[in-house]
């Protein structure tokens, strides 16, 4: 099918291009011509850039008038139907042969080459050579600016000045006053198999009819104007025998069907319809008229300023059993909102639809750098994941921003149709692309965005992300393609000798700009930020009180709480002439997580504990840890102090940093941290990392292999693999430190639940029946157990049917004291075992 349409978007890959109707296809790069093919073909082969290949944006601009040639129509997943089309001349022009060409007529052509006098223009008619001059060009080559000389492979519409040696040698010109004057006349010999779109035709007016006109040209042609393609200032005004002047739109190779526009944009060839202000796309309207109703297509409404606009019919209701006719009467108002522009048409296209009139995104000039957004996981790809962010709007994850951390295999964290949380870091919409970041440290960001070299002022803090670290420092990106250089001296508050062992590409970072001079795009960073420290943080130590602490790590200190945080205890270090305050982080409290919760919420503010162990100082404060097991590593000297001193096979006791799908990281004392890969995680087969592990845990590890080059170390944390020979004893020992907790924790609940410490596992007791639930467990009371709740489960009920009110002899299975919950059982076999004494040194 033949089809004047109009340029809409011009990419490297292909022309969008408007069509009548509110249809659209699009032209891919192999379809503009056969010469620009030819040097498609030659670049590829080659490998390298020709400089007569022009890109399609330096031959084609959005808003020129094009023939176009269906080639294909595809039909995606999800239903929608892509048009594929040509512009190649010997395909669009393939009705027409030598014998047929006549002066005064109007077609397609593509530049073929250059040449001294003009150019050689393909017309697609075999055996026929075009010829076009210079002089006949320059008035065009001006008006178009697209550089001085017409190029390979663009596009023309030509009209034919002379024909010579019977139609083998045809001059051609493309003035624009000729062309805009030209009209198809009866003498050129136009035929239903040759007809052209673009043509412009004297036509008489057969008949009207509510939805179009039917007209007659070139004496024997008939054709169709839809309502759409009436002259809208004379749509009331046509009537039979009127003469019109009219643009063939289409031609159907099958039925034989033309249509045409009454349109003025399109009644003098080469024309350009007129464009949609960028304001007004998407657009919400609250009240849009309806002027006509057609069942078989769609609505058109007349907007505010008095343009009108059409509504395919799916666009007026949510769902077609949803859709009600009488909404649609003439005169009726509805709220919609603008989602395209027909060029083709020179009138907008407008959805009712709730779920698009309230769409965050409707295309890609509405998203912003920094703009957080919610997408669907479409691909994964080598170079990154390809995201669904609205209908018509795709982006890329590149590979190094799937994750805070480089993942090797993304597709065991992603699936196909996964909801994701993404931050844009760069969108071109001219170009359509869209570049996100899943990186957690950007997208919770709540620093400012630092999208271009203008708002880089002096002092600001903001987050990057490291592409680049060599022996002169760090190369830092920001949105929108915005970097800097973090020379060597600014990395850290020490010297970094080897900034490449230190940092890795894609680590997120916060810097702070030192300098930068837009024009030349320069950018002078910082990671070393200069803030006063946060007054309700007194833990946190200046530069100053750094240099007068004096402890080293492993050394042994009693402490006393000043103040209980969700995360930890704020502490002084006793008698010390300074009072230097430090921090315990609620997990350094024991090397069980659960009695670590336990212990954070017997103690009170003002209590003192002993034997605490200085950790560490690197970060901003002091860090003490009361980690049993470590302490008694460190005081052994069973521990590295550096990663020099790490040899496969070492085990180490250190405690668990980060817990992540591809593994666990561990740290030890003197901050040396290694990674227990999945497989090397645990005897049992690991399905979830989190169900093994948790952050804070202390384990032992065995040293597996280092990279001394990349400063790793992987570590392996199955037990059969970390006995050091006397496992018992090695278990005993953990036993023993567990019981010993548990009765320190038990002396701090007699000060505020003298009651919970008088119940330990075993202890019989005769509680009343408070309540059964309907999942059969049973709720007790007694005045020994007040304020705690009591709870036997259905089967620690044994066979005994109770009631409210009765009272009963149970057995005490556990103690929670955390949330003060004590669970019993009611079963006969476990009330008439005889309590056994277990001493400590049995």
């Amino acid at each position: 099918m033949l089809l004047l349409g109009c340029i809409k978007e011009v990419s490297d890959y292909d022309l969008a291009i408007s069509l009548p109707n509110g249809l659209s296809g699009f032209v891919p790069v192999t379809q503009i011509s056969d010469a620009y093919s030819k040097l498609l073909t030659k670049q590829v082969a080659e490998g390298e850039l020709l400089e007569e290949l022009n890109p399609l944006p330096e031959l084609f601009s959005p808003g020129t008038l094009v023939r176009c040639i269906v080639t294909s129509i595809e039909k995606s997943d999800d239903g929608r139907r892509s048009v594929k089309l040509s512009i190649d001349p010997g395909k669009v022009n393939k009705g027409l042969n030598s014998t047929t060409l006549a002066a005064g007529m109007l077609l397609s052509g593509s530049v073929l080459s250059v040449e001294d006098h003009g150019y050689l223009i393909d017309i697609g008619v075999t055996g026929t050579h075009a010829f076009l001059p210079h002089q006949k060009a320059k008035n065009y080559i001006k008006a178009v600016k697209k550089g001085p000389d017409l190029k390979v492979g663009q596009n023309l519409n030509c009209l034919i000045v002379e024909v010579k040696n019977e139609g083998r040698v045809v001059c051609l010109s493309i003035d624009r006053s000729e062309v805009a004057a030209s009209i198809a006349k009866e003498q050129q010999n136009w035929t239903l198999s040759n007809l052209l779109p673009g043509l412009v035709v004297k036509a008489r007016v057969q008949k009207v009819a509510p939805l179009g006109i039917k007209l007659t040209f070139l004496s024997y042609f008939t054709g169709i104007v839809d309502c759409m393609h009436m002259d809208p200032e004379k749509s009331m005004s046509y009537s039979p025998d009127q003469v019109v002047k009219a643009c063939v739109l289409s031609v159907h190779p099958t039925s034989r069907a033309v249509r045409l526009t009454l349109r003025p944009p399109f009644l003098h060839a080469g024309g350009a319809p007129r464009q949609l202000p960028s304001q007004r796309m998407g657009a919400v309207l609250e009240e849009a008229t309806v002027k006509a109703f057609y069942k078989q297509f769609g609505a058109i409404f007349e907007l505010d300023d008095g343009t009108l606009a059409f509504a395919r019919l799916k666009h007026l209701s949510k769902t077609r059993k949803s859709f009600k006719p009488g909404a649609f009467k003439e005169g009726c108002k509805h709220k919609c909102r603008i989602i395209d522009y027909s060029l083709m048409d020179e009138m907008c296209i407008v959805s009712l639809k709730h779920q698009i009139i309230e769409a965050r995104f409707l295309q890609y000039q509405d998203i912003h750098t920094g703009d957080v957004v919610q997408g669907k996981v479409l691909s994964l790809k080598p170079i990154g994941m390809q995201v669904k962010v609205a209908d018509g709007i795709r982006g890329l994850v590149p590979s190094l921003h799937l994750s805070d951390v480089i993942l090797k295999q993304p597709e065991k964290k992603y699936n196909i149709g996964d909801e994701v949380k993404c931050r844009v870091l760069e969108c071109n919409p001219g170009g359509k692309k869209l570049i996100l970041t899943l990186k957690k440290s950007l997208v919770q960001s709540k620093l400012p965005i630092l999208s271009n070299y203008e708002d880089a002022k002096p002092g600001l803090i903001t987050h990057g992300f490291v592409v680049c670290a060599r022996e002169f420092g760090c190369i830092v990106k920001f949105y929108n393609d915005v970097k800097g250089l973090v020379p060597k001296n600014e990395l850290g508050s020490e010297p970094i000798s080897c900034p490449d062992k230190v940092f890795y590409e894609g680590q997120v970072l916060k810097v702070m700009v030192l300098k930068c001079e837009p024009q030349q795009e320069r950018l002078l960073l910082s990671f070393r930020l200069s803030s006063k420290p946060d007054p309700e943080d007194k833990w946190k130590c200046t530069p100053k009180e750094k240099q007068e602490v004096k402890y080293q790590i492993g050394e042994i200190v009693d402490v006393k709480i000043l103040k209980k945080k969700d995360n930890g205890l704020e502490v002084s270090i006793l008698e010390d002439e300074d009072n230097v305050v430090a921090w315990i982080p609620l997990l350094h409290l024991s090397d069980f997580v659960a009695t670590s919760k336990l212990l954070w919420h017997c103690l009170q503010e003002g209590d003192v504990l002993p034997r605490v162990m200085y950790l560490s100082d690197k970060g901003e404060h002091i860090i003490l840890s009361r980690k049993s097991a470590v302490i008694s590593a460190v005081q052994e000297e069973q521990v590295v102090r550096s990663f020099s001193e790490i040899q496969p096979g070492m085990l180490l006791t250190g405690y668990v940093r980060n817990v992540m799908p591809f593994g666990v990281f561990v740290e030890f004392p003197f901050g040396v941290t290694g990674l227990a890969p999945k497989v090397s995680m645990s005897d049992k087969f690991v399905t979830d990392t989190k169900d093994h592990f948790v952050v804070g845990q202390t384990v032992i590890a065995k040293v597996m292999s280092i990279d001394e080059e990349k400063q790793r170390v992987l570590l392996n944390l199955k037990v059969s693999e970390c006995s050091s020979g006397d496992s018992a004893a090695e278990s005993f020992a953990l036993l023993n430190q567990y019981f010993k907790e548990l009765k320190e924790i038990g002396d701090l609940l007699k000060r505020g639940k003298p009651s919970i410490c008088e119940l330990v596992p075993g202890k019989r007791m005769h509680l009343v029946v408070q309540d059964v639930r309907e999942d059969g467990s049973a709720l007790f009371s007694d005045s020994s157990v007040t304020g705690l709740t009591v709870t036997a489960t259905r089967y620690h009920l044994g066979d005994k049917n109770i009631a409210p009110g009765e009272k009963r002899k149970a057995f005490v299975l556990h103690v929670d004291a955390l949330t003060s919950e004590i669970y019993v059982s009611l079963r006969e076999e476990l009330l008439k075992q005889r309590p056994k004494r277990v001493s400590m040194r049995s």
